[in-house]
């Protein structure tokens, strides 16, 4: 199902949207945001500079240090009284980001979310149980609204307790789940515990996945616990654009189709940020083009990605972004190869006798990077060649596709630590990690 009209209309009608709501944006800015009229006399720019969508590339990027330089609400283009809602990063890495909502926003938002989650199938009929900590992460009452909007019954059960969880998934017959691809694997884990078999004594058929980038190898683990027929999209957005909501997978699963009239996507080369043409990979950036509130232009995300501009099978004419390769802040650089913990993980769990479970630590010993990769085995095992077989199995395809070597650490079946929001898969212990 298509939620709205926008989501089909013509190139040339999206552009036409995009650039009245990108010069009025920049007005807003100008006018009513110190710090961000700062940033453009610095880059030598005024509104009346921006005539054309290609203008954008003439505007300074921002970016979270911004936030923070400017915390609690120094980027805001409205005073605190015109907010209705507010939250926050946790700040474990400096100052919290703060961000906020007018009305008019959280009506957006809701709208954006509602299209996402009818991409991924969503529909008034379902239960939807979001297990999203509640709180000030802007992902489950982002999905929350969304999908309460079209009509959607919410069981909103937060994360923990997960033999609870899959209680009320058995006792509501819940349909939806929203979770973190990481924290929905372990509540297939957990069911099973329980003597329940998902795919059997579920009636979960929908996975709405996100916080957390999803690899088509963690899609395909996903469809081996919970059953082939559950159509799992990953969607996309972060409490700086706005939250969930950005963008979203359909069906076909060929990109997350980004909703452009109320975001334009850049992809810039991230050392030079020279903007890249269609089709090339490099970093996104967004501008958000009808936020009151927070109205972010060119915000550096540090995804890695590309843009698709082909129409999709499903009707809709919008851009997609690619799933994402990882982040430019997740990057290792290891022994001078750039990795990215998504490369590992594809790796990882195409072994069958190994588990979706993983952590990786990298150390330094003697000026020289080590990299240990600690995986689960699905069944305990005391067999030493056996052992050694899956061991020189992981090694090899490592080599394959990363050129490295790592030490690989067979652990016993449910050992290694689980997570119920984003998972920690890595530890750098490298005094100097470039």
């Amino acid at each position: 199902m298509i939620w709205s009209k926008e989501e089909t209309l013509s190139r040339a009608e999206i552009e036409e949207i995009q650039l009245a709501r990108l010069k009025a944006t920049v007005q807003q800015n100008w006018d009513k945001v110190p710090a961000y009229r700062k940033k453009m006399e610095e880059a030598g720019v005024k509104p009346e500079d921006i005539q054309t969508l290609k203008d954008l590339a003439k505007l300074p990027f921002v970016t979270k240090q911004d936030l923070r330089d400017n915390y609690p609400f120094g980027l805001f283009a409205v005073p605190k009284d015109e907010l209705v809602r507010v939250h926050a990063s946790s700040g474990t890495t400096g100052k919290p980001t703060v961000v906020g909502y007018t009305k008019r926003d959280l009506q957006m938002w809701s709208e954006c979310v509602s299209r996402i989650a009818c991409m991924g199938g969503a529909t008034e009929k379902d239960m939807a149980q979001i297990c999203f900590g509640y709180g000030m992460f802007t992902g489950a009452l982002g999905l929350h609204y969304g999908l309460e909007n079209i009509g959607a019954t919410i069981v909103p059960s937060s994360t923990g307790n997960s033999e609870k969880q899959i209680m009320y998934m058995q006792d509501f017959e819940t349909t939806l789940l929203v979770a973190t691809p990481s924290y929905a694997l372990r509540l297939a884990e957990v069911a099973m515990e329980m003597g329940i078999d998902p795919k059997k004594d579920l009636k979960v058929k929908i996975g709405l996945v996100g916080s957390e980038l999803l690899t088509e190898a963690m899609r395909a683990e996903m469809h081996k616990l919970w059953g082939d027929d559950m159509l799992v999209t990953s969607n996309y957005g972060m409490s700086e654009l706005m939250g969930p909501g950005v963008s979203g997978e359909c069906e076909y699963m060929d990109g997350m189709h980004i909703n452009e009239d109320y975001f334009i996507p850049e992809i810039i080369d991230p050392k030079t940020g020279e903007v890249l043409p269609p089709g090339e990979k490099g970093e996104l950036v967004i501008t958000c083009i009808y936020k009151e509130g927070l109205p972010l232009i060119r915000y550096r995300t540090k995804d890695v990605t590309r843009l698709i501009y082909e129409p999709c099978k499903c009707g809709r004419t919008t851009c997609r972004m690619e799933n994402l390769d990882g982040r430019t802040d997740d990057m290792l650089k290891i022994r001078g190869v750039n990795v990215f913990p998504s490369q590992i993980e594809e790796v990882i769990l195409s072994v069958e006798e190994i588990g979706p479970h993983y952590e990786i630590i990298v150390t330094r010993e003697n000026h020289s990077d080590k990299m240990e990769i600690r995986v689960e085995l699905l069944k305990a095992t005391d067999a030493y060649k056996e052992l050694e077989q899956i061991q020189n199995k992981i090694k090899s395809k490592l080599r394959v596709i990363l050129g490295l070597d790592a030490k690989i650490s067979l652990e016993s079946p449910n050992t290694l630590q689980r997570f119920e929001g984003k998972a920690k898969r890595v530890r750098d212990l490298r005094d100097n990690k470039v």
